[in-house]
C-alpha cells in the first residue's frame, strides 16, 4: 500500500487480503518467501516499478502474524513495511494491518514525515492502520477494508475520511491456468485513493493468470501475469511476477 499508496497485488494476495491461516492446526507454522514483480500495482495504483517483496509469517489455529515489504529499483518510490495480525476460520477472515513507508507527507499538515517510523501522532505519523473483514464463498471472495487511524485521507470538509475499499474476486480455471477476476471500488470520498475521489469510484478491474513452472521433479516456480484497469484514474497496467 501499502505511499499513497497503496498495497500490488495479489500478495499473493494481495491482494491481497493478507491473513492466511490453517484451521485446526496444533503447531505453530512458519513460512518465508519473496516475490519479484515487474511493477508494484496496489488497488489500481502504481506504488513502484520493478520490486522485490519479501514476506515472513507465523500461524497457529487460525491466527496469523505476517511481515511484508516492498522495495523498488527506482529511487523515487518509498520502501514499504507492513505488519498484519489476522484470524481466519472456515471462509471468514478478519485482520488489522499497519502499513508504513520510508517517505511521504502527513495527510493533515502536509509536513514531510520521511524516516519517522517511531512517530505515531496523527500529525506526524507515516503509519496507516487498516481493518479488514472478508468472506470466501469459494466461487467468490468479498473483502472490505477501512483505514481506522494513522496517515489516512481527508474529505472535502477537511475531516478524516476513514478511507475504505471493497473488493470482489472470483477464481476460475481455464486453458490449464488458474485465473482470478477482480472488481473493486472506493465507496465514498477520500483523498487517499486515486489522487482523490469525490464519491463512489470503481478503482480496479483486474484479470490475473497464474501457473507453476516446473523446474525439476521437486521444484516449481509460480509465475503470474495480471492486467489491471483503473477507471477512476484512467490508467491501465500489465504486470508479471515470480514467487520464491
Amino acid at each position: 500500500m501499502k505511499t499513497k499508496i497503496q498495497k500490488t497485488m495479489f500478495l499473493w494476495a494481495a491482494a491481497v487480503a493478507f491473513p492466511v491461516a490453517a484451521e485446526g492446526q496444533d503447531k505453530v507454522e512458519a513460512s518465508v518467501g519473496a516475490d519479484l514483480v515487474s511493477s508494484y500495482i496496489w488497488r489500481g495504483q502504481e506504488l513502484g516499478d520493478v520490486s522485490i517483496q519479501p514476506s515472513v509469517s507465523l500461524s497457529w489455529k487460525g491466527l496469523s502474524l505476517t511481515a511484508w515489504g516492498s522495495a523498488s529499483w527506482g529511487s523515487g518510490y518509498a520502501k514499504e513495511f507492513d505488519l498484519t495480525l489476522g484470524y481466519a476460520v472456515k471462509g471468514f477472515s478478519v485482520s488489522v494491518t499497519d502499513y508504513s513507508f520510508s517517505k511521504g507527507t502527513n495527510f493533515k499538515t502536509g509536513a514531510d514525515i520521511s524516516g519517522k517510523y517511531f512517530h505515531f501522532g496523527s500529525n506526524s505519523t507515516l503509519h496507516v492502520y487498516e481493518a479488514q473483514v472478508g468472506y470466501d464463498f469459494g466461487f467468490l471472495t468479498v473483502n472490505w477494508y477501512t483505514n481506522i487511524g494513522g496517515n489516512d485521507g481527508l474529505k472535502k470538509d477537511g475531516k478524516r475520511a476513514y478511507s475504505s475499499y471493497v473488493s470482489l474476486s472470483a477464481p476460475f480455471r481455464l486453458g490449464g491456468l488458474d485465473w482470478n477476476a477482480t472488481v473493486a471500488a472506493v465507496p465514498w470520498e477520500t483523498s487517499f485513493y486515486n489522487g482523490g475521489c469525490s464519491g463512489f469510484a470503481v478503482s480496479e478491474v483486474a484479470l490475473q493468470a497464474a501457473k507453476d513452472i516446473k523446474m525439476t521433479e521437486s521444484f516449481a516456480l509460480p509465475l503470474f501475469a495480471k492486467v489491471t484497469w483503473n477507471p477512476a484514474s484512467e490508467n491501465a497496467y500489465f504486470t508479471a511476477g515470480l514467487s520464491f
